[in-house]
């Protein structure tokens, strides 16, 4: 089920949550066994969730929590749980010896209101906090106060004190210091460490692993590949720090989150809080209606759909770490290399084609169908999809809108997948033992066959723009020629630098990919795309998750950051570049946030009022205008 559709079920399961409540007595007691050194701030659990040991600061707001699904850690029940789904979830080599050593030190900074006095973020936006900005658009300020917020970085509040000496019109500046600090203001729900079993005792004991749970924004959920992007937009603070109170520290619980998650359900993409946070599982309507197989564990597992672009996310946020800290001892040291070892395992076995060689079907690692009304949700041939052949690419059931694929070779997920090997496999290659080592070699070799795949299957000539990327192919010859909005898109292309491999390789088909590219971005912006919106209060891509008419204002700003790669005149970059942001400051309906789509005609019929990831790609934007063009900061954005 798209995220669309937990949103219409949201009603339904809270009410249904509440009659189990009134007759059973499910949250007679909160859950115990949270680790001492925690600190949880979820968005929407209820004040009386608060667990000891640890801080909850409770679902703000006095929004019922009756929909969430009862779990009791109790007792170390729920620390059994986790390390028995992590052992047998995958038959990929183990990992090492937990470590068991924790520094006394290693204190995370706790809220200093309580739940009561916090405001849901969706609550506080509903306030209109003063000041407004002065411009005409009079956007409010929508940061909760510091005590409040989920996660306090100094450097953060350096850097918008600094920008407010750049950015000199106040609707600009509203917007982005509204935006920017939003996932660290209010979605950051819980971090903590991973229990493990002592090796000599054999008793359950707090361990020096970090975990981060990250909420997308108003779904109480974590998804892999949103999570990755949001912590991502924030890589120009991040700095080498053990102190657990560090963006390092941040990103740290973020890999070791995602990595434990990868080894329970590879083909998964969005999770439930950890156990040790002792927050309770949300309840997700799409459990009852989807089929995915392998089945999963809702207690465990939020949703489950096959999306590459959930262990690209993966290995692109750990790339990032590396290459910001050289810190190679935290990925030998827990779970990362048996993560990746169950990523490459899971893709593949999705490189298999529909039919052997012998004209059977052949069995997939994975199938999903849905009871739905909605073509997007589920898949055709019984959960099979439209028939592939297989051509190096991996096949992925769900693009990053969470909506079905037509052909089920994605090329833009592809695309980062195979670029985040490569760059993932420069860290394996350095790591010890024996796994390491093999799994290099996998990796690069997974990612060149990817690579030739794309290259000659999905590269297609076009009467009007030339040759261009096809978004979907099935490697028979079929291609479906759009972009959607969401990223990995082809328009995103540049964001993750595909063109340029760490392990040159030949084209086979010679093929220019600057140019390619270029060509394709001309027929993505153009009305030849499908998906491409155009109208007074928003232009910009969008795609079949909330269908025709609605721009999506995540595209506009890819559109102006990939503006600063390609071939342009100075003057086309301006146009360019100040278009989409102009747009993006005009179609926030007077909230101050950037929303998930607009409608093309009218800037107050939008979808979501609390999204991460858009927000941060907004304050990448404006950070990347100052570094390219910071002249523009400093002029009036009014007209």
């Amino acid at each position: 089920m798209s995220r669309m559709g937990q949103r219409r079920l949201r009603f339904a399961g809270v009410a249904v949550g509440i009659s189990v409540f009134l007759f059973f007595g499910w949250y007679s007691a909160a859950p115990q066994g949270q680790s001492p050194l925690a600190l949880t701030w979820p968005a929407s659990s209820s004040a009386s969730d608060a667990k000891p040991g640890g801080v909850d600061v409770g679902r703000e707001g006095g929004e019922s929590s009756a929909g969430d699904i009862p779990f009791d850690s109790s007792s170390g029940a729920s620390l059994t749980r986790w390390n028995d789904v992590q052992e047998t979830a995958t038959s990929q080599s183990q990992a090492g010896p937990i470590s068991v050593k924790v520094s006394t030190t290693a204190t995370l900074s706790p809220p200093l209101k309580s739940a009561k006095e916090c405001l849901n973020y969706q609550a506080l936006q509903d306030l209109k906090q003063a000041p407004l900005s002065e411009g005409k658009r009079k956007f409010p300020y929508s940061r909760p106060e510091p005590e409040c917020r989920t996660f306090r970085l100094p450097s953060m509040e350096k850097l918008i004190e600094r920008m407010k000496g750049v950015i000199k019109d106040s609707d600009l500046l509203r917007l982005f210091e509204n935006s920017y600090p939003n996932t660290l203001d209010t979605m950051i729900k819980w971090r903590g460490y991973a229990q493990g079993i002592d090796p000599v005792t054999k008793n359950a004991t707090t361990t020096d692993e970090e975990l981060a749970y990250v909420i997308t924004g108003d779904i109480d959920a974590m998804w892999l590949r949103d999570s990755a992007s949001q912590v991502y937009s924030y890589l120009p603070l991040l700095e080498s720090s053990t102190d657990p109170n560090s963006l390092a520290s941040l990103w740290r619980g973020l890999i070791n989150s995602h990595a434990r998650y990868i080894i329970i359900s590879p083909y998964c993409h969005s999770f439930q809080p950890p156990t040790e946070s002792g927050v309770r599982p949300s309840q997700n309507g799409a459990y009852s209606q989807n089929n995915p197989q392998p089945p999963y564990d809702p207690l465990l597992v939020f949703d489950c759909k096959w999306e590459l672009d959930s262990l690209a996310s993966f290995l692109q946020i750990s790339t990032a770490y590396y290459e910001r800290t050289n810190d190679l001892k935290f990925f030998q040291k827990y779970r990362w290399i048996k993560a990746v070892q169950a990523a490459v395992d899971a893709a593949g076995a999705m490189r298999l084609g529909t039919y052997a060689e012998n004209g059977k079907v052949e069995k997939s690692a994975w199938t999903f169908t849905g009871w739905t009304n909605r073509g997007s949700e589920t898949l055709t041939n019984d959960g099979l999809g439209n028939p592939t052949k297989g051509n190096g690419m991996v096949r992925t059931a769900f693009r990053p809108s969470d909506d079905a694929c037509i052909y089920q070779l994605l090329v833009p997920a592809n695309m980062m997948f195979a670029k985040y090997l490569e760059e993932g496999s420069i860290i394996m290659s350095r790591l010890d033992g024996d796994d390491a080592k093999n799994l290099t070699t996998a990796m690069r070799d997974m990612a060149l066959g990817i690579r030739k795949g794309i290259d000659r299957d999905a590269i297609i000539p076009h009467r009007d723009f030339g040759d261009i990327f096809a978004y979907e192919i099935d490697g028979y010859g079929g291609t479906n020629l759009m972009d959607d909005a969401n990223v990995p898109s082809l328009l995103s292309i540049p964001l993750f630098d595909y063109a340029n491999s760490s392990f040159p390789w030949t084209s086979e088909g010679k093929h220019d990919y600057a140019k390619v590219y270029n060509n394709t971005r001309n027929f993505i912006l153009s009305s030849s795309n499908p998906y491409f919106m155009t109208g007074p209060a928003l232009s910009a891509i969008g795609g079949p998750h909330l269908g025709p008419g609605k721009g999506w204002p995540m595209a506009a700003i890819v559109r102006a950051l990939t503006a600063f790669s390609v071939p342009m005149s100075e003057e086309q970059r301006t146009v360019e570049v100040r278009d989409q942001l102009f747009m993006v400051l005009n179609s926030t309906a007077g909230t101050g946030v950037v929303h998930e789509s607009v409608n093309a005609w009218t800037e107050w019929d939008w979808s979501r009022s609390w999204f991460g990831w858009a927000n941060g790609l907004l304050g990448e934007l404006v950070l990347k205008i100052e570094k390219e063009k910071g002249s523009w900061l400093g002029e009036s954005w009014q007209y």
